[in-house]
């Protein structure tokens, strides 16, 4: 009885792989409750900084603390 190698192929997609954290998604709860708590701001004045700021989680983060 002949043994063969099963060549075993994994998927080359970066799914999962290279997730972007300097991002907030401002659509997601746990983003916004993530950013609620760390900077002690509600999740209104979270969503309007995502809005005025864009998706950058520095400039979010910096226009939250300077309230």
């Amino acid at each position: 009885m002949a043994t063969t190698k099963s060549a075993v192929k994994t998927a080359k997609t970066s799914r999962g792989l290279s997730q972007d954290r300097s991002k907030v998604a401002g659509k997601q709860d746990y983003e916004l409750a993530y950013e609620k708590k760390k900077t002690g701001a509600p999740a209104a004045a979270v969503k309007k900084a995502i809005a005025s700021e864009g998706n950058s989680r520095a400039a979010v983060e910096k226009k939250l603390k300077r309230k």
